[in-house]
């Protein structure tokens, strides 16, 4: 199986990087191709709403933005992983302009039945934290036609130290090791 996971961390070495690197180790133990996009390295432009797409059989107006790589993985992945770190109650910014860019492939990402996968992970403890991020993924879920795959969401975790002193660690490795 091909799985795409689609980071939103600006930090390199952060908590859901960590998570992200346990995630793509059970995967791989279980056989699985895993293709990695760090989404913050990536120079992409916002969706701007006009269409273009629609008028020209999915080229966007930026068709020279890092954003070609992502649909060309996008459309071939059978799973897809979203990673966050938890800003302000939601996804980093990063990662939402990717997602605001499936636009220009939407018609052909509703026909593909794929898994959706989210690992989020943010310091805050209180259990509605993340509330906005899993409607987010189930809202996603139902538009794209897409089947929910699982879901790790981290709660308490300020540091890398955190996430390598938890229980998330191993729930990031056996979530890896479970796509189907």
């Amino acid at each position: 199986m091909k799985i795409l996971v689609l980071t939103g961390s600006p930090h390199k070495n952060g908590t859901t990087s960590f998570l992200t690197d346990e995630f793509c180790e059970g995967a791989n133990q279980s056989g699985h191709e895993i293709i990695r996009i760090d989404t913050a390295k990536l120079k992409i432009n916002p969706c701007i709403g006009c269409n273009h797409c629609r008028r020209n059989e999915g080229k966007c107006v930026y068709e020279y933005d890092d954003m070609l790589e992502i649909i060309i993985n996008l459309l071939t992945a059978d799973a897809v992983v979203l990673v966050s770190p938890l800003y302000y109650f939601g996804l980093t910014a990063q990662l939402k302009t990717v997602i605001d860019r499936f636009y220009s492939v939407n018609a052909l990402l509703r026909e593909s039945p794929k898994k959706l996968y989210l690992i989020a992970a943010g310091a805050d403890k209180d259990d509605w934290a993340m509330d906005g991020v899993r409607a987010h993924y189930e809202t996603l879920c139902k538009y794209l036609n897409w089947q929910e795959g699982g879901s790790l969401l981290a709660y308490g975790l300020a540091a890398k130290e955190d996430a390598e002193n938890s229980e998330y660690k191993t729930m990031a490795k056996k979530l890896g090791m479970e796509v189907l």
